[in-house]
């Protein structure tokens, strides 16, 4: 049997089955749910608790002089201010806030758009030069969201930054050796951007 490919059976013997779901919360910017599931035993679980969110874009960007254009903000999850890089939510051309099935990941020419946009709206830098790294879903256990990692080379400093209102960062430039020692200490505190900071390099 080909170990990389997902057979007939795999799907039968692995797939669990959604028996009911409850939204919990559902408005523009999530939708919470409580599930049941039958496992392929039929054996049935719950509650099981997933959501949905909007795709997102990170952007591994740098300048002329090899230097990486990061962010400094205030993240509420771990409620520290972390350094990362560029990222934001696409917005959906179809109406829909966030995913709802499988499948529905964002194009991407979406996804490219919009990170072209969030790196000139959060640093005030542009580029020319695009590679896409990866798109990944964002946490595979409770989560069907996906996101679209991106390297821009060679950015230049267009304008200012122009920061929705719920946003307060300050931009600042990394060496490599600076970065990796970040990620060391633990100090560069998103996996998806350690994810893209990890592509890039290799890329």
């Amino acid at each position: 049997m080909d170990r990389i490919t997902m057979s007939e059976q795999d799907r039968n013997e692995l797939e669990w089955q959604e028996v009911s779901r409850e939204h919990i919360v559902q408005d523009k910017w999530i939708d919470f749910r409580k599930s049941v599931y039958r496992f392929p035993d039929g054996t049935e679980f719950g509650p099981f608790y997933s959501y949905s969110r909007r795709d997102y874009v990170v952007i591994v960007a740098t300048d002329p002089e090899g230097n990486y254009i990061c962010v400094r903000q205030y993240r509420q999850g771990i409620r520290e201010i972390t350094t990362e890089f560029p990222a934001g939510g696409i917005e959906r051309t179809d109406g829909k806030t966030y995913r709802s099935g499988r499948g529905e990941s964002a194009s991407a020419e979406d996804a490219l758009e919009t990170a072209k946009r969030e790196l000139q709206e959060e640093t005030g830098y542009i580029s020319e030069e695009w590679k896409h790294l990866i798109t990944i879903p964002s946490n595979a256990t409770i989560a069907d969201n996906y996101g679209h990692i991106f390297y821009a080379a060679n950015c230049r400093k267009e304008k200012e930054q122009d920061l929705d209102d719920s946003e307060f960062l300050h931009v600042v430039l990394h060496t490599e050796d600076e970065i990796d020692q970040l990620v060391s200490q633990g100090k560069f505190q998103q996996a998806m951007h350690v994810l893209g900071w990890l592509l890039a390099k290799r890329a």
